[in-house]
């Protein structure tokens, strides 16, 4: 195996903002997609939504300055940026629904090679689903983008040939932003947008365990 280190979290975050263009309506959902409000580059207008019922997030708030008031959809203190709103959650899924988001950045347990996305789930007797807007979110923007980790904690790919966890929606995602590498999901399967440095693409595609287009 050759050498290579991989993106940390907040190298994650910042890979996923670069490829945000501005005046994009966007939601980043539960878990490590929030992190991207904080890597936004300056200058670019990002409009952020949480499906609670906010429009303008701005990055996660300085500590000591948290309003417990002012909360997205994972119970986590935000901020607002001028000209932000908050409203009735309804109105916020049918911006949802109503293919109004341009992107949404969700985590998942699998993501097929086609876009299959699974993210509510693991199916397990005694697990806790939670769905939430996933399957709103997913169907509804324009664009899904997945942000996981590649490798489960035992070592298997989470990019997956077919999806054994309960289906959030079907053809949905895009692109899969992991620790390792981007790719863009299509109809024929996988297909190589970066990688990080070191890892070849051979040993990509063994991690993977599925062909990668160049």
């Amino acid at each position: 195996m050759s050498s290579y280190q991989k993106r940390s979290k907040q190298e994650l975050a910042r890979r996923v903002a670069e490829d945000i263009p501005g005046g994009a309506y966007v939601n980043l959902g539960i878990g490590m997609p929030t992190q991207v409000a904080n890597f936004i580059p300056a200058g670019r207008e990002v409009i952020l939504h949480s499906e609670n019922g906010i429009l303008g997030m701005g990055p996660v708030p300085a500590a000591g300055a948290e309003d417990y008031d002012l909360i997205n959809a994972g119970k986590q203190p935000v901020s607002l940026l001028a000209g932000g709103a908050y409203f009735h959650h309804a109105d916020s899924f049918a911006m949802m629904r109503g293919g109004h988001l341009d992107i949404c950045v969700l985590g998942a347990f699998q993501v097929s090679a086609t876009g299959d996305l699974a993210n509510w789930s693991t199916g397990e007797p005694g697990s806790i689903p939670a769905v939430g807007g996933a399957m709103d979110l997913a169907i509804g923007a324009k664009q899904t983008w997945v942000m996981m980790d590649l490798l489960t904690k035992k070592g298997q790919s989470k990019v997956v040939s077919q999806c054994t966890y309960p289906l959030t929606g079907m053809a949905c995602v895009k692109r899969i932003y992991t620790e390792l590498a981007t790719l863009a999901c299509t109809p024929d399967g996988l297909k190589l947008i970066d990688m990080v440095e070191g890892l070849t693409h051979a040993e990509l595609e063994q991690l993977v365990g599925l062909p990668i287009a160049a």
